[in-house]
């Protein structure tokens, strides 16, 4: 029973710690020629570009991509 006990509370105290994870969200996406593969990795289109230097495909806007709230934008900063 202690044993159950220990593990419930182990269980729990990881539950506690984790935390979820998320996936990255970039505004640009590479699309490779070969495989039609895409990438949406990219803060910037050169760097996009730079990626698909010899591999061939093409770069474009990431159409999931929100950008974070601007701390600005709060309305108890101003």
């Amino acid at each position: 029973m202690k044993a159950l006990i220990s593990a419930f509370g182990i269980f729990l105290a990881a539950g506690a710690v984790c935390t979820s994870g998320q996936a990255q969200n970039y505004p640009w996406c590479a699309d490779y020629a070969k495989g039609g593969d895409t990438n949406c990795a990219f803060v910037t289109y050169e760097q996009c570009m730079a990626t698909l230097g010899g591999l061939g495909g093409f770069c474009n806007r990431n159409t999931q991509y929100h950008a974070p709230a601007s701390p600005h934008s709060n309305p108890q900063y101003r």
